[in-house]
């Protein structure tokens, strides 16, 4: 099956735009690489901005240039996109309703060797904390690019978290992106499973090794805020058991926008949050290692589906 790198199919969706017509200017902060923008900054020399190392600058400029006309779209790694520039976010995009598109690569711990420090697992916790922001993270090519073309479209600040790597398409070639759906990438009837973003693929490796014993609907949860949480409230209503499912803190993320519909509806589930505990940090290792010592690869997502739902 083909895999698609998010980052550069988000690049290829702005090539598209700009020829389309559309003001696209690109911002990064000594964060080429990272955002994988060298081809726009090949076919558009003059339209890509890097500030250097100077984050909080770049959301300035950012909100400067939309002010003039451009559609700004930032790139650079969700650490330090996140914890250098929270005020300026806050107060110039957020609170300022400006038209900026911020991304963040390498959400998660998608860095890899880098470590700790560039390892951003509160990122949907902040911006759930920013007003006026629209808050997306795609879990495969197709829709990545769906969301890309909506953010550009759509007037208003904007927020996409990007899991570095590539992933196989859950979509179709038909597909059409609709605000606030999650997306269902496998029915069943036994368990809800809820994803943030590209931990999708994990969860269907694991329904997979479970599929004798259980079945299961699996959702990908790409669309934060907005969110139409009726499919969701529906699926939990008929399995009456959830397991949350994240590269991300269990705060302020997946877990905690699932606990607030149960408790919110009254749905009275039985829930199992999985992700990187509250209050902890990853470990100072590669992607790889940090799904399987969380738990969040196949094979251990599978063996917390089993100990969960066999216990009365």
């Amino acid at each position: 099956m083909n895999k698609t790198d998010l980052r550069e199919k988000q690049i290829e969706t702005l090539i598209r735009l700009k020829e389309e017509g559309m003001n696209i200017i690109y911002l990064v902060s000594d964060s080429v690489s990272t955002s994988k923008v060298k081809p726009f900054l090949a076919r558009f020399p003059e339209l890509v901005v890097n500030v250097g190392i100077a984050e909080q600058n770049l959301i300035g400029i950012a909100v400067g240039l939309s002010n003039m006309g451009f559609i700004p779209f930032t790139g650079n790694a969700a650490a330090f996109l996140i914890c250098r520039s929270a005020e300026q976010i806050k107060v110039d995009v957020s609170y300022s309703h400006a038209n900026v598109k911020l991304n963040a690569m390498h959400a998660g711990f998608s860095y890899g060797l880098d470590g700790v420090t560039h390892h951003e697992i509160n990122d949907i916790s902040v911006m759930r904390g920013c007003p006026a922001l629209t808050i997306f993270a795609p879990c495969d090519g197709r829709e990545c690019a769906e969301m890309t073309r909506y953010a550009a479209a759509k007037e208003g600040p904007f927020y996409i978290s990007l899991n570095s790597g590539s992933f196989p398409d859950i979509h179709g070639e038909d597909y059409r992106i609709v605000p606030g759906k999650p997306v269902q990438a496998a029915q069943g009837q036994d368990l809800t499973v809820i994803c943030l973003g590209t931990a999708v693929h994990d969860a269907l490796e694991a329904a997979a090794i479970l599929k004798d014993r259980f079945t299961m609907d699996v959702f990908a949860l790409s669309s934060i805020r907005p969110l139409d949480k009726t499919a969701l409230a529906e699926s939990i209503k008929k399995t009456g058991k959830v397991l949350t499912l994240e590269q991300h803190s269990t705060h302020g993320g997946a877990g905690s926008i699932v606990s607030e519909l149960i408790a919110g509806e009254g749905l009275g589930a039985r829930l199992k949050r999985l992700g990187v505990p509250e209050g902890t940090f990853t470990q100072n290792a590669a992607a790889p290692f940090n799904k399987t010592f969380f738990g969040l690869d196949g094979k251990g997502i599978a063996g917390t589906i089993r100990e969960f739902m066999e216990k009365r």
